[in-house]
């Protein structure tokens, strides 16, 4: 029991001393481009498949434009739930899945750069993987990734087992002999 506390007291030390926030390492969070399917059970006039646009919203029945950009997939259902309930149903059993996630992007010393679809999950090296490994100029060890955090563009170091996350923009440097 000693070990397994010990373990998770390193583990959370770990998350907060390498710069990452617990918040990070949570939930998905909606942006433009994702694809997203919200179902109201019994209520076939409410299914929308939809993708959020650019400035993060969606138009949907009876209540017009929906700001998602931003929200948790159980943060939709429950906004959905709250303006339906009442006005327009008794019990609505909202659900809100993403279909498709936006892209990631990789660019630099890589054999394919470009953007990829992401998948839940995804660490860095895979990442490296789907755009066809290093080039033999790469810089391994400093790898840039601009993010999303906040509503702001912040500048990252990655390494092999971090995980990337829809919309990141990674840079892989060329190294100087």
């Amino acid at each position: 029991m000693k070990s397994l506390v010990s373990k998770l007291v390193v583990l959370v030390f770990f998350c907060f001393s390498s710069g990452k926030s617990m918040a990070n390492l949570g939930e998905y969070t909606l942006g433009a481009g994702d694809l997203v399917n919200i179902t109201v059970f019994g209520e076939e006039d409410l299914f929308v498949e939809t993708r959020v646009s650019n400035v993060g919203v969606i138009k949907y029945p009876f209540l017009g434009e929906l700001q998602l950009i931003g929200k948790t997939v159980n943060e939709v259902e429950r906004i959905i739930d709250e303006g339906l309930r009442g006005d327009y149903l008794i019990n609505p059993t909202v659900s809100v899945s993403v279909i498709e996630y936006r892209p990631f992007f990789i660019d630099g010393e890589v054999k394919r750069p470009g953007g990829y679809s992401y998948q839940p999950g995804l660490s860095f090296d895979k990442a490296v993987a789907l755009a066809g490994g290093y080039t033999e100029r790469a810089n391994k060890a400093k790898v840039n990734t601009k993010r999303i955090i906040d509503g702001r563009e912040e500048s990252l170091e990655l390494s092999v087992g971090d995980i990337v996350l829809p919309g990141d923009i990674i840079t892989i440097p060329s190294r100087f002999f």
